[in-house]
């Protein structure tokens, strides 16, 4: 775990029933969407030796099979572009992704998966699915259901 993310871990632990309970929602928020995260980021590292970045960069490409441009990557995935040319690069050198230039405008390409791409990430999806139920599995189905309306409408109130 890192020393910032400790420490809004360390922060949730030291709050008191005087702390505002907004604070203290938003924090137990942070801290296991932190948590679930951390898990994730270290399994995919052993499991597949990736890191969550380029598995989060495929995820968006299995989802648009004729690819997305560079720009709307970085968009969907809340990063630079700068970090998204890394990592597209370094996909691309293993023969995961390619480039591919724009018949409408020849100074912009899109970004897919190869079929090897697609076949590897196919594989890291489905584990990744049964890590991500795993991890939530200790909440009945009725609470998770409860706990995702609720989730939807306070995301719905938030500004975009």
């Amino acid at each position: 775990m890192s020393e910032s993310q400790q420490a809004v871990t360390d922060m949730e632990t030291r709050l008191t029933e005087d702390d505002h309970q907004s604070l203290r929602l938003w924090l137990r928020m942070l801290s296991c969407s932190n948590r679930i995260e951390n898990e994730i980021r270290s399994r995919l590292r052993a499991e597949f030796g990736i890191t969550l970045p380029r598995f989060d960069l495929m995820a968006q490409l299995e989802r648009y099979p004729d690819g997305l441009r560079m720009g709307e990557l970085s968009r969907r995935m809340m990063v630079t572009g700068g970090n998204v040319t890394g990592i597209t690069d370094q996909l691309e050198q293993e023969g995961l992704v390619q480039r591919v230039i724009d018949t409408n405008d020849r100074r912009v390409y899109s970004v897919r998966l190869t079929p090897a791409g697609r076949k590897v990430f196919s594989k890291m999806a489905a584990v990744h699915e049964e890590w991500i139920a795993e991890l939530l599995g200790g909440l009945p189905a009725q609470d998770k259901t409860q706990l995702y309306a609720l989730l939807s409408r306070l995301k719905q109130q938030l500004p975009s």
